[in-house]
């Protein structure tokens, strides 16, 4: 088993492939890895092929670094190139795929897309949260709230014996 890093992950539109940079731990040297991208078509799930490539034996230790999202985003890219879409276009499809809108009803949804959105949730609280290694990491942090408005009681806190 080769040790190696995953520096830079990216997407060949002609013939498709995807090409990772890496480097060898053993040896330090930087390597790319070109892993064609077979029986793909514009109508093609991103998200499954992203599941075979990072499954697949023969890639498999070289991917293990690169996010499933990240290998979904590049197969996203090259479906958006197979339908004739700008990168741009394909950009903004990207956006609002991979964001949550606080409006949406998230109880509507079926089992797939609220899975998705979980895990962009879980995605950006990663990306966002604060750990004890972090340069501007603040251990016990306290709020003062400002005291001066009257607080306000809301109807459904006030006991009341008869509505039970």
């Amino acid at each position: 088993m080769m040790m190696c890093t995953a520096k830079k992950c990216g997407i060949r539109f002609q013939p498709p492939a995807i090409i990772l940079i890496y480097e060898n731990e053993m040896k330090g040297k930087t390597r790319q890895r070109i892993m064609p991208v077979r029986n793909f078509s514009k109508f093609s799930d991103c998200s499954r092929a992203a599941e075979q490539l990072k499954n697949n034996p023969r890639h498999k230790s070289y991917l293990e670094q690169v996010s499933l999202r990240q290998l979904e985003k590049l197969f996203t890219f090259l479906r958006g190139y197979m339908r004739g879409q700008s990168l741009a276009e394909t950009m903004e499809q990207i956006r609002r795929e991979t964001t949550v809108d606080p409006e949406e009803d998230l109880n509507k949804l079926d089992d797939k897309e609220l899975a998705k959105r979980k895990s962009i949730m879980d995605e950006l609280f990663e990306k966002n949260q604060k750990k004890k290694d972090d340069p501007n990491f603040v251990y016990d942090i306290e709020v003062e709230f400002p005291q001066d408005e009257q607080l306000q009681s809301c109807g459904w806190d006030t006991e009341s014996a008869d509505e039970f």
